[in-house]
C-alpha cells in the first residue's frame, strides 16, 4: 500500500530529497512495515508504504520508519489498484483517520 504523493499522481515529490537511515535491526519480515519509498539511493520524499506480507527483498534498500500495529485488515481489505492500468483512477475507499504513536 503505498501513499503520501502530493501530485495524486505516483510520480510526484514535496521538492526535496532525504537520506537513507537504513537500520540493519530493523527487517521487512512481516506485514505491516512502513518505509520511506525512493527511486534509488537518497531519494526518500513524502511517499511512504505499508507492506502487506514480509518482504526480505527489500532489507537494506529503504527505510523504516514504523510498524501498523492495529488495523492492519483495514489495509488487507482495500480494493487493489494495477498502477500500470489504474493509476490515476478515483479511489473508492476514503481513510478517515490515523494515529501514530511514537514508542
Amino acid at each position: 500500500v503505498e501513499t503520501g504523493d502530493p501530485s495524486g499522481t505516483g510520480y510526484g515529490n514535496p521538492g526535496y530529497l532525504l537520506k537513507d537511515e537504513i537500520s540493519s535491526a530493523l527487517e521487512f519480515d512481516q506485514a505491516g512495515m512502513v518505509a520511506m519509498s525512493n527511486t534509488g539511493p537518497d531519494t526518500n520524499g513524502s511517499q511512504f508504504f505499508i507492506t502487506l506480507e514480509p518482504l526480505p527483498a527489500l532489507n537494506g534498500s529503504h527505510t523504516i520508519i514504523g510498524q501498523v500495529i492495529e488495523g492492519l485488515e483495514l489495509l488487507e481489505a482495500l480494493e487493489p489498484v494495477d498502477p500500470d492500468t489504474s493509476l490515476f483512477s478515483e479511489s473508492t475507499t476514503t481513510v478517515e483517520s490515523v494515529t501514530i504513536e511514537v514508542q
